[in-house]
């Protein structure tokens, strides 16, 4: 992600008190929208982030450590194969390879709205997969993924938002004091919601 042009706090102070509690995270992209996308459509979660280690050990068992095109008939056959996967999942992750074989446009010189109107065209595919690749994957710096559900959870608790009232719009409208940062803001907020867990946990 570029770096920051101002202090992505200087209009935020809660988020201020976030950015001064922890490191600012560093993440190591794959830059790969097929492989990641797998992932998201497998776990219901982008294997960055994921705990449940689903992907990963569908990987192990087909013994390939990346998923491709190349390889996703063996990813299917001897990783798939153990995964109790949904109908609606399996559809979902054959028109993707569908379209990925039919593809030739390469994601990264993508704008955001390009990569938007592509993976929009897949049944299947929704927002919070395309902000996942956005933010994650192409390390876009201006996402803001509104329906991740830990993103939710973590600014009702600081921002003391009502749940039940306006939060969509609520979230939008705090995002806007980062400007153009809002994908930084996103992964800091992300990690202080880890870093409080595991602080939780040490008490216990």
């Amino acid at each position: 992600m570029q770096g920051m042009d101002r202090p992505l706090y200087q209009n935020d102070p809660i988020l201020e008190k976030v950015c001064v509690q922890i490191p600012q995270p560093v993440l190591h992209s794959t830059h790969d929208v097929f492989h990641d996308m797998i992932s998201c459509i497998i776990e219901q979660q982008i294997h960055y982030r994921s705990t449940k280690r689903i992907f990963e050990k569908a990987m192990e068992r087909a013994s390939i450590r990346h998923v491709s095109l190349d390889n996703f008939h063996e990813f299917e056959k001897f990783g798939l194969s153990q995964i109790a996967l949904s109908n609606g999942k399996y559809e979902t992750l054959m028109q993707f390879v569908e379209f990925w074989q039919r593809n030739n446009k390469d994601f990264n010189c993508l704008s955001d709205d390009e990569v938007v109107k592509e993976l929009s065209s897949i049944k299947g595919i929704g927002k919070w997969s395309m902000d996942m690749i956005l933010l994650y994957t192409l390390q876009r710096p201006n996402v803001f993924p509104y329906d991740d559900f830990h993103l939710k959870q973590i600014m009702v608790s600081l921002y003391r938002l009502d749940p039940r009232a306006r939060l969509k719009s609520k979230m939008i409208e705090i995002s806007e004091l980062w400007g153009p940062q809002k994908s930084m803001a996103v992964l800091y907020l992300l990690a202080y919601k880890k870093y409080i867990s595991k602080n939780v946990e040490s008490k216990d």
